[in-house]
């Protein structure tokens, strides 16, 4: 079984699988901004810039995906990024269940992204935050968009810890072992 998971991280098509649904994400969000008018928080914005660091991991793992460094850096990238979105989104989830609950938060009006890499400064019309945490005038089956977030990036996550699991295994050439 891990030797047929181990093949698939080895084509091309499961990337770019990847790669599709981050773009439509993305695409989304871009969407809701500048379609439906629902601005974007400084926790947004993080969670944003994690589907794009799992996009660029799917684009180096589609790259190379036979070779074992590319397809491991891929793979760990995947969970990294998904690891800290999950963690901006689940940080958006407490905010919004305090302010729903009645209490008062106020989140940061700049990101803060590292000086080597301003996406804010590069890109604000995709990286720049221009609302304010803790609404949810959007939901889908009563669930908001940071949820439907964090359960997209926990389906990443645990696809690539998946794959990554397989990676030691020896992929047999013998057509009677499976």
């Amino acid at each position: 079984m891990l030797q047929k998971i181990k093949r698939l991280s080895m084509q091309r098509w499961p990337w770019m699988l990847l790669i599709l649904s981050c773009l439509g994400l993305l695409a989304s969000a871009l969407y809701f901004q500048y379609g439906l008018n629902l601005q974007p928080c400084i926790k947004c914005i993080y969670i944003r810039s994690a589907f794009v660091a799992v996009l660029v991991a799917a684009i180096i793992g589609l790259l190379v995906p036979a070779n074992a460094l590319f397809r491991l850096l891929a793979l760990f990238g995947v969970l990294a990024a998904a690891g800290f979105g999950i963690m901006q989104a689940n940080e958006l989830l407490h905010i919004e269940q305090l302010l729903a609950e009645g209490g008062f938060f106020s989140c940061a009006l700049f990101a803060e992204f590292p000086t080597w890499m301003p996406l804010d400064q590069w890109l604000p019309a995709v990286f720049e935050p221009t609302g304010s945490c803790g609404d949810t005038s959007w939901q889908f089956l009563d669930k908001s968009m940071a949820f439907w977030s964090a359960v997209s990036l926990w389906i990443y996550a645990v696809i690539a810890a998946i794959l990554l699991l397989s990676q030691p295994v020896r992929i047999s050439n013998n057509p009677y072992r499976d």
